[in-house]
């Protein structure tokens, strides 16, 4: 269900409402990363995320390719706002909960409203950045290890500065290499519902993420 133009404008005016100057959440030292750091690698084709496969049988328009070229967004101070806001004002407003509490089930991926886990928290960011012009080929779900080697999913937005991150973990936005994460994979850019690893070794993929809640 895409987001309706009227809520994206209501969401831009109360996000510009609060938006501080400058407020990007990236600093000079990401952006002076060598070039071929700032760009996650892939390798070939991967299995798309059990609870990925159960939203799109039921939001069947929200993983249909948009079309066109897939690209690498170009920022400007603007959009770097948007992003820092929207990433704010969702972590902000989802409380963190399993799938298994909440649903009674291990993945359950969907839109929350209150309370949701990891790739719940993303579903939304990027429902909310693409009602803001966003592309959806450079909103990118993204299925990683984290750092005591547990499921966790975040959205990768792919820019012309390189690959960011937008976690439920965190305010700021960091470039993907700058977080202590394992990156297993993510959506294609060119098909949404095609899915790349990020590992050479694919053994360590699986079809579930879980987790997600820890803050």
């Amino acid at each position: 269900m895409k987001i309706k133009t009227a809520v994206g404008a209501a969401l831009l005016g109360l996000l510009l409402g609060t938006m501080a100057a400058g407020a990007t959440g990236t600093s000079e030292g990401a952006r002076a990363k060598e070039p071929k750091t700032r760009f996650a690698a892939t390798y070939g084709k991967s299995l798309p995320p059990v609870g990925f496969i159960g939203f799109c049988a039921r939001n069947p328009a929200d993983c249909k390719p948009a079309g066109g070229k897939a690209l690498k967004l170009a920022m400007s101070p603007e959009r770097w706002n948007l992003l820092f806001q929207v990433n704010t004002y969702v972590n902000g407003k989802i409380a963190p909960v399993s799938d298994q509490d909440l649903y009674g089930e291990p993945e359950y991926w969907t839109y929350p409203t209150d309370a949701g886990d990891c790739e719940d928290y993303l579903l939304l960011k990027k429902k909310y950045l693409e009602g803001l012009g966003f592309p959806p080929s450079a909103l990118l779900i993204t299925v990683v290890l984290d750092e005591r080697n547990e499921g966790h999913a975040v959205l990768t937005v792919t820019t012309d500065e390189g690959d960011f991150i937008l976690d439920n973990r965190r305010n700021d936005i960091r470039r993907w290499n700058d977080l202590e994460y394992t990156y297993l994979k993510r959506q294609s850019p060119r098909d949404p519902r095609s899915w790349l690893a990020m590992a050479k070794d694919k053994t360590i993929t699986n079809g579930f993420v879980a987790g997600g809640t820890r803050r």
